[in-house]
């Protein structure tokens, strides 16, 4: 499910900019951010890139009943899901043409990032039914249509700028950070069947 939300916003971002902003020339891509500046960013250059740099549990939801209704009667035992909070660091990484357009370079790519914000401002949830575009999207377990995530912009402190682009092993360019709330995880398999109780027996004795 990770997955399919993820694809689901890059997807979204995309369609955003492309047919609202009218920047058909910038590509959103979902890569891992850290290959920056390495023999493998080839991919990563004139993008803008969606990155996970970390997962929380939703404590709030955690302690939910681990029984469902099942399909001829009765409940079925499954473990209750986990809710997950998703970080995800977008970066606009654009260029401009020609080797010493540096300035122009980094005047696009915070018009990008501003494409970006402008996104995530207008649209706070996403659903597979207020989705334009599901191409591509993971939908291995039939669980897409549950779908429901929530992003907020998520401001970090110059001292957790400072260690998560140390992390990332790369010089800083321009980014925001997003937590994408209540992406849920479970395994669909069932744990036990447990059937409706239909009749309640009961022996009473006559006590002399």
């Amino acid at each position: 499910m990770i997955d399919a939300a993820l694809v689901l916003l890059r997807n979204e971002l995309a369609y955003f900019i492309r047919n609202d902003k009218g920047e058909a020339g910038i590509e959103v891509d979902l890569r891992n951010i850290a290959l920056l500046e390495t023999e493998k960013d080839e991919p990563l250059k004139d993008k803008i890139i969606l990155s996970l740099v970390n997962i929380e549990e939703e404590s709030t939801l955690k302690n939910s009943l681990p029984y469902v209704p099942g399909l001829g009667g009765g409940y079925e035992y499954r473990s209750p899901p986990i809710h997950l909070n998703l970080y995800v660091l977008i970066t606009s990484n654009l260029n401009e043409g020609g080797e010493t357009a540096t300035t122009n370079s980094y005047i696009k790519s915070l018009r990008g990032l501003s494409h970006v914000i402008e996104f995530f401002q207008y649209r706070t949830g996403f659903t597979l039914a207020n989705s334009l575009n599901v191409n591509g999207i993971p939908n291995r377990d039939n669980t897409l249509n549950e779908l429901k995530l929530f992003a907020d912009l998520y401001t970090l402190t110059f001292e957790q700028i400072n260690h998560l682009w140390g992390s990332l092993g790369g010089r800083q360019i321009p980014f925001a950070m997003y937590k994408i709330r209540l992406v849920s995880v479970q395994n669909r398999n069932v744990g036990q069947d447990i059937p409706l109780i239909e009749e309640i027996q009961s022996q009473v004795r006559k006590m002399n």
